[in-house]
């Protein structure tokens, strides 16, 4: 075993949810992944929907039981000393599989080691073995990473943030809440934030603002938050369009570095998209446009493994004729982008 030493973090991210072109839903999940060396450890494993057990819809006390396994202060969960690292974001069966790792101690050292995606008790690892790692990590600084997590209380360290819809047409705002809702996001409807307590506005990380939203009521309820030293991401809605405006919200939430993300640009023209990530993984691409009598119509135009870097993808320019809108999805973020003429 390699006595190099990678650096051990945590950092905020994101499994992006939303409402998708076959009308099923995606939920949202918030949760802390590990960083080695860097990196989100997530990246190393292509084309993996995932999240770690440190997930903001954690009660409480499972969420520090998670923290407490990894510092070795519980026993491990699975035989042979195996904990996941990354688990179905739908649910928390093993059955859908997940990936896991042995954590043991060796000297003052945590070592992370033999890497698999495992489905039952017990791991294969010439079957399913990843071949990444090990890593092994200077301990105090490993159990000083995952220990900030256990504030006073036992309380989790990630809030659920929730959204601000502020608009015209009440029914679309109503929709939009009801779909944010179902895949795991707050959302909540207002006309005048300017009554908003400064507590209640603390909660949200991001506004959407309704195309009929004029510029006077947008600057009122941005000073409404600046008063209340509410950091916020504003949304300005593109289009009528749920699942657009779901992806919108979505981009807006994720806070992570550009680096630390997948999918970091998307242009696009009726001639293509141009899409660019850091790492292998795989992009989906759908096509939104409003026709003539204001319907909705969807086309996905490309679901396909990319490696890492710019790509340029051809879209056919009868689904994107129009008012039209790309959205690119990987597993960890959301990109949107009007089809420029």
């Amino acid at each position: 075993m390699s006595a190099e030493y990678a650096t051990f973090g945590l950092a905020p991210a994101m499994r992006a949810g939303g409402v998708l072109a076959d009308g099923g839903y995606q939920v949202h999940r918030d949760f802390m992944d590990f960083i080695v060396d860097g990196r989100p450890l997530l990246f190393q494993l292509c084309d993996l929907d995932a999240v770690s057990p440190l997930a903001s819809d954690v009660p409480p006390a499972i969420f520090t039981a998670q923290v407490r396994t990894l510092l070795l202060d519980a026993p491990a969960p699975l035989a042979g000393g195996r904990c996941v690292i990354y688990g179905c974001p739908e649910c928390e069966a093993l059955e859908c599989g997940a990936v896991t790792a042995v954590i043991e101690r060796d000297g003052a050292d945590i070592v992370w080691r033999d890497f698999a995606w495992q489905t039952s008790e017990s791991a294969d690892l010439e079957l399913n073995g990843y071949g990444i790692g090990p890593f092994r990590f200077q301990g105090d600084a490993y159990r000083a990473e995952l220990e900030r997590l256990i504030p006073p209380g036992d309380d989790a360290p990630l809030q659920r943030r929730r959204v601000l819809l502020i608009g015209a047409r009440v029914a679309v705002l109503a929709r939009l809440a009801a779909a944010l809702r179902t895949i795991g996001i707050g959302a909540d409807i207002t006309h005048d934030a300017t009554r908003v307590p400064a507590d209640e506005l603390r909660t949200y990380g991001a506004v959407a603002f309704g195309t009929a939203v004029g510029e006077q009521e947008r600057a009122a309820v941005r000073a409404a938050f600046e008063a209340a030293d509410a950091d916020v991401a504003y949304v300005d809605g593109l289009a009528p369009i749920i699942p657009l405006l779901v992806a919108q919200i979505e981009h807006a939430l994720d806070r992570s570095p550009l680096e630390r993300r997948r999918l970091t640009r998307l242009t696009a023209n009726d001639g293509g998209a141009g899409v660019e990530v850091t790492s292998a993984c795989r992009v989906q691409l759908v096509a939104y446009r409003l026709d003539r009598l204001y319907r909705t119509r969807i086309t996905e135009v490309f679901n396909g493994l990319l490696e890492p870097g710019e790509h340029r993808i051809p879209v056919d320019g009868r689904a994107v004729k129009g008012q039209s809108f790309l959205v690119a999805r990987t597993m960890g973020s959301v990109l949107v982008a009007p089809v420029a003429r």
